[in-house]
């Protein structure tokens, strides 16, 4: 937040590269991402890359020597632009005759300033899910590898917060329309309406394959691969409601975002 506040944004502003090739799909882990690009991903045209982490070594390498995220104060336009054509090189050796090619790392939502910035004509949809939900979901989840804060409850809330910090300074800093929230409970309660919303944000005419997503046949590798590939339901919904007593370090840490707060 320090290193990307409203005047270094202005000062970057015009560099990166102008490709629309890249769809990042961010948020917290088990918050929606994987259903978002499964519904994106069944466009015709579109490559569902999964979970890059193209973006990740780039950000975090040394700058006047500088380490992540210290190294992003240094930045200057010609790095972007270079950092920029880099990533879009790796999306078109993936898929070489896409239209839109997405990558769905949840963690990129740490940097959307910084996407914004390096592919100004790329898509960023931030998927959002009712945190006590979000964080349980964590919670259950043996994840592969990493997401450290997810395997103690008030440690979880903590980084959620940090999370929702973080979502509401870019909302601040970037310009409207810079990103698109979408809310998970929404996709479920309406899939078609919101379905036409994400396409229609990614520049795209509609089509009807985004509403059979669960017969997109591409490899998912993510913690929800069974999930998406069944329709829209509904008990994911409030699925904390069950296992509220044991929850308290949970809400506790989450203070204002909590349930019933």
């Amino acid at each position: 937040m320090q290193n990307f506040d409203t005047a270094a944004i202005d000062r970057l502003r015009g560099g990166g590269d102008s490709s629309s090739l890249p769809i990042f799909i961010l948020g917290m882990p088990r918050s929606g991402t994987t259903l978002v690009e499964q519904i994106v991903s069944s466009y015709p045209g579109i490559h569902g890359a999964g979970e890059l982490s193209d973006l990740k070594a780039i950000m975090r390498r040394n700058v006047a020597g500088a380490a992540f995220p210290d190294n992003l104060h240094s930045l200057d336009r010609a790095q972007l632009a270079g950092w920029g054509a880099e990533y879009v090189a790796g999306l078109q050796r993936r898929a070489p005759a896409a239209l839109r090619v997405t990558d769905k790392m949840p963690a990129n939502f740490l940097v959307t300033g910084l996407i914004h910035l390096m592919l100004p004509g790329a898509k960023i949809i931030h998927v959002n899910r009712n945190p006590a939900d979000t964080c349980l979901s964590c919670f259950t989840q043996l994840f592969k590898d990493g997401q450290e804060f997810s395997y103690d409850l008030a440690e979880l809330g903590r980084y959620y917060v940090g999370y929702a910090r973080l979502m509401d300074h870019w909302r601040r800093v970037l310009p409207e329309g810079a990103f698109l929230d979408v809310q998970y409970e929404d996709i479920v309660a309406d899939q078609a309406a919101q379905s036409r919303r994400i396409i229609e944000y990614c520049g795209l005419e509609w089509n009807d394959a985004c509403l059979d997503f669960h017969r997109n046949k591409r490899p998912v590798k993510t913690a929800s691969m069974v999930q998406v590939r069944q329709p829209i339901y509904r008990s994911s919904v409030e699925r904390w409601r069950p296992y509220e007593k044991f929850l308290e370090p949970l809400f506790d840490a989450l203070c204002d975002l909590a349930p019933g707060k």
